[in-house]
């Protein structure tokens, strides 16, 4: 499968399933949940696209964990909901490096 297709599939899966894991949470107005939904889709949807179609000479799934951690750090930070938003990040990216390194 072409590498790009393969990356918007995996970015709109993985940032479909990290807006679902937010759902629940509380937030103070509808505004302040769009926003924090849309950022965590986009975020999510660029690691799911990215691990595939990068190449950095190591294991695939070492690759997604890299990719995964590295890019949540920013929103972690931001949030300061560090353990949540980098393991999420960090797993997915895992798991998604797993898949596309068995596809390729």
């Amino acid at each position: 499968m072409n590498k790009i297709a393969l990356g918007v599939i995996f970015g709109i899966a993985f940032g479909i399933i990290d807006v679902l894991i937010m759902l629940p949470i509380k937030f103070e107005d509808p505004r302040k949940r769009l926003d924090a939904l849309s950022g965590a889709f986009i975020d999510r949807f660029m690691i799911g696209f990215l691990i595939p179609n990068v190449e950095l000479g190591v294991h695939p799934a070492l690759a997604g964990f890299v990719v995964g951690a590295g890019l949540s750090l920013p929103s972690a930070i931001i949030t300061r909901a560090y353990a949540p938003i980098i393991a999420i990040g960090a797993a997915g990216g895992l798991i998604i490096g797993i898949i596309a390194g068995g596809l390729a």
